[in-house]
């Protein structure tokens, strides 16, 4: 719980949050109990704010430190006074009677009260725990405060209400903090031994949901509505560049060096493609398979019928990877077989590109969506992992672009090259298999890795322009979003572990059958270093 008895964080935060109100009343414009529920119209008149509440004006007379709000809105009751919101509820100010004498203070009385209290006051120190009065009645505040002075202590908690059968107020902060009558004892009610607090908002695969204050994550009450945030617009918008930036550059290195240093880098080149092979293993598994799963299992969707929905999906996504590469693989064999003397333009290499590059594709627009309509409080943090996330699937996709239409030296050793395929009037399964995609120049393989770079930009675009409206708790959004999750994951699975992994690894042809120990064991490093990064980052996004 953020600590609301700093008041010097409370200043710097909130202004003078208890600014006084005095009304110069020329007209109603109030509740039935002669409240307004808010005032605006702000202006500056000789140096002082003025609002209204229709033809109500009223005059601030300590106004916030920070930009002056045009509006200040939730009026309510504390007991006999009025208070109200601004800045998206982070401050607080009273509203006082035309007539009436400015406050200075939450007043105390030593009158009897009765029922539960609206407000405690004349807070204190018995030691290092905080009391605070009400009427006659002292509570306890159940909250070790870290800074003991005198002047730390805030004066007044107020806006007290019931979270079942407790008592929670609002302190200068805004947070919530439980109060306990003296000689009473505080329920144990969270599960979670965290202390309350107004709402405990996290996220679950970048989207936002809430629990009550004091709830546990299985056993509270989940609140399905959007979370209005603060969303710095600029900023999202210049690090939708640097996004842009940093996707080029992962998936255009590979492929720029192996251009210009083909034989110098096999070895790097090769560790970094069993690294780009951890990276897509861990991203299926710990990211979208993950995230998928705990998407159909938000409560706001509501109880599945089916418990292996998310794994069915996935299942989907596999069968449909292997049915577009078998059913390419069968094509280009067959028009091999049927001209011996043309190579296919479509190799199964391409394809196995292609499918991996759609497997990235579909969810790199969803973390671009998914990083904007982040809460300025998690942006930056979301977004420093995407950085890293989108830098290591690009250098895992590079290097699978660069190497189509080139050979590595083993197999350049152990296989014909394309010339002489041509002059082979029967193509053995062994030569198709073996068959390289052809004639990819440069330019071709940037064109080809270029969605890559662009997609999640794009999709950050579109967060931008639906900031307002997106609710990651919505219903059709979580279908949607699970969705696309588990079929990218399944994606990745096949073209990760199959292609990729046992490919590299295992087959009959597999490059790492060939390499000295050393070379080996590097690559497997690399292998290991991919899962665990990209597993790590999963922390976080």
């Amino acid at each position: 719980m953020v600590n609301f008895l700093a008041p010097a964080l409370a200043a710097a935060l909130l202004g003078t949050a208890s600014a006084t109100l005095v009304a110069r009343q020329t007209a109603a414009s109030t509740t039935s109990t002669g409240a307004p529920t808010a005032v605006t119209d702000c202006a500056v008149t000789s140096s002082t704010q003025i609002c209204k509440a229709g033809t109500t004006e009223f005059r601030i007379l300590s106004t916030p430190s920070s930009a002056l709000p045009s509006s200040y809105t939730g009026c309510h009751l504390h007991a006999t006074e009025t208070y109200c919101f601004y800045n998206g509820q982070r401050g607080e100010v009273l509203i006082e009677a035309a007539n009436a004498p400015a406050a200075t203070a939450v007043t105390t009385t030593a009158a009897a009260v009765t029922g539960a209290p609206t407000a405690v006051s004349d807070c204190h120190l018995h030691g290092v725990t905080v009391f605070c009065m009400w009427g006659t009645s002292e509570y306890q505040v159940m909250t070790t405060p870290t800074n003991t002075a005198a002047d730390a202590i805030p004066t007044a908690l107020t806006d007290c209400h019931a979270h079942g059968t407790d008592t929670y107020c609002i302190s200068p902060s805004g947070d919530d903090v439980q109060i306990v009558a003296e000689g009473a004892e505080a329920s144990d009610t969270d599960t979670t031994g965290e202390e309350p607090q107004g709402e405990n908002c996290h996220f679950h695969a970048g989207v936002e949901h809430c629990v009550g204050a004091g709830e546990s994550e299985s056993g509270g009450t989940r609140s399905c509505e959007k979370v209005t945030r603060d969303y710095n617009i600029p900023l999202r918008v210049g690090l939708l560049f640097v996004i842009l930036v940093t996707s080029a550059f992962g998936v255009y290195f590979p492929i720029f060096m192996i251009n210009w240093m083909p034989t110098k880098t096999h070895v790097v080149f090769l560790v970094l493609k069993q690294f780009g092979t951890g990276i897509i293993i861990s991203t299926a598994f710990v990211h979208l398979y993950t995230h998928a799963q705990l998407m159909f299992a938000n409560e706001c969707l509501g109880e599945l019928g089916y418990e292996g929905t998310t794994s069915g999906i996935v299942m989907a996504g596999i069968f449909l990877s292997f049915l577009v590469e078998y059913i390419g693989k069968r094509f280009v064999m067959s028009k091999v077989a049927a001209n011996p003397g043309t190579v296919s333009r479509l190799s199964p290499e391409t394809v196995t590109v292609l499918v991996l590059e759609c497997g990235i594709i579909f969810h790199s627009i969803l973390i671009g969506i998914t990083l904007v309509v982040a809460g300025d409080t998690f942006f930056l943090t979301l977004f420093v992992v995407i950085l890293f996330h989108q830098m290591f699937e690009g250098i895992a996709l590079g290097t699978r672009i660069a190497q189509l239409g080139q050979r590595s030296p083993t197999e350049k050793t152990n296989h014909p090259t394309a010339s002489e395929i041509e002059q082979t009037t029967s193509p053995t399964p062994d030569s198709l298999n073996s068959l390289k995609a052809p004639s990819f120049s440069l330019v071709k393989k940037l064109i080809l890795a270029s969605p890559f770079a662009l997609v999640t930009p794009i999709g950050m675009a579109i967060g931008i322009g639906v900031l307002q409206q997106f609710n990651g708790n919505d219903r059709n959004t979580i279908i949607a979003i699970g969705t696309l999750d588990a079929v990218s994951a399944g994606i990745l699975v096949w073209v990760g572990v199959v292609e990729m992994w046992a490919e590299d690894w295992m087959h009959g042809d597999a490059e790492l059958l060939r390499t000295s120990p050393l070379v080996t064991f590097f690559a497997g490093f690399g292998l290991i270093a991919g899962m665990i990064i990209m597993s790590v980052l999963g922390k976080w996004a």
